[in-house]
């Protein structure tokens, strides 16, 4: 069996100055994958369950091809994300098959090695690694752990229709070298915020990387999401970039969370009519830049 959480979207998402620039700072949250495979002896077939999760298949069968004596068998993937919103539900799918295939065939699968396999299928998300981290999605890379924060809500929408994560990543990217400049300030400013364990710094960033990424996928709700944001106290708006998702995030450790919550359910309920509540995951044990600065793994 392997698991793999989800993300609401990204806290930050662009490109940077350098080559190879595209990256994104993940939001982990408590909505998972779970894989299951059970080797089959006596047969040489791969049997997926349910059959349109192509690209664990084609995982599942990348790691058969590379064991010795491998078999058949039966892989089976169970998913609460939703698909094609920019909630990591494709990733978090495969990083799930890569870990249970291994479990089963008694292979070590570090995420050095999920990452060669996962690099030769589509773009993907950090979610192999558990804590918020700095990731080239294009090119299957970490570039750094970042760390931890407390628990926040989010108080999510969606505007419709779905992504596909190959095609996105197909689009010529509209940002300047102004721009470029600009997400690196703010990937280091956050990583300074996860320091800190600041959440409205983090919620400031999270807005701008949102704003910025108009100009690559608009999403209407923007703007009045904010102004929910603003009217519950919320600490700014996290989004889907290559999705259609947009959420509201709130400290849970604040004692009127409870209220925030339901005031930014009803208001969003009002704006969109489709509302979801997502919790965000911490990871205690995770190692944080003592400089501000990113931490290289």
């Amino acid at each position: 069996m392997g698991t793999a959480f989800g993300t609401f979207g990204e806290l930050l998402q662009g490109v940077l100055p350098e080559r190879d620039g595209d990256f994104l700072v993940t939001l982990p949250v408590a909505r998972w994958t779970m894989a299951t495979f059970r080797q089959n002896p006596d047969s040489g077939e791969l049997i997926v369950r349910p059959p349109e999760k192509t690209k664990a298949r084609r995982l599942a069968c990348m790691i058969l091809e590379e064991a010795p004596q491998a078999t058949g068998g039966l892989l089976t993937v169970n998913s609460v994300i939703p698909e094609g919103k920019g909630l990591a539900s494709s990733s978090a799918d495969l990083v799930a098959t890569a870990r249970a295939v291994g479990q089963a065939l008694d292979v070590e699968m570090p995420a050095s090695r999920i990452e060669r396999l996962l690099a030769r299928i589509e773009p993907t998300d950090g979610v192999l690694y558990p804590a918020i981290v700095a990731f080239h999605h294009r090119t299957v890379r970490l570039r750094a752990v970042l760390g931890s924060l407390p628990t926040m809500g989010v108080v999510g929408i969606d505007e419709g229709g779905s992504v596909d994560t190959v095609d996105f990543n197909r689009i010529p990217k509209p940002f300047t070298t102004a721009d470029r400049h600009e997400y690196a300030r703010l990937l280091d400013g956050l990583a300074d915020a996860v320091r800190r364990r600041d959440l409205a710094e983090v919620g400031r960033i999270a807005t701008r990387s949102a704003l910025m990424n108009q100009a690559l996928r608009h999403k209407c709700s923007l703007e009045p999401m904010r102004e929910i944001c603003r009217e519950v106290g919320g600490l700014g708006v996290a989004v889907g970039h290559s999705g259609t998702t947009l959420g509201v995030l709130l400290d849970a450790t604040d004692p009127a969370y409870t209220h925030r919550v339901s005031a930014a359910a009803q208001a969003c309920s009002e704006l969109a009519g489709n509302v979801a509540v997502y919790r965000t995951l911490s990871f205690p044990n995770t190692l944080y830049a003592g400089s501000g600065r990113p931490v290289p793994v």
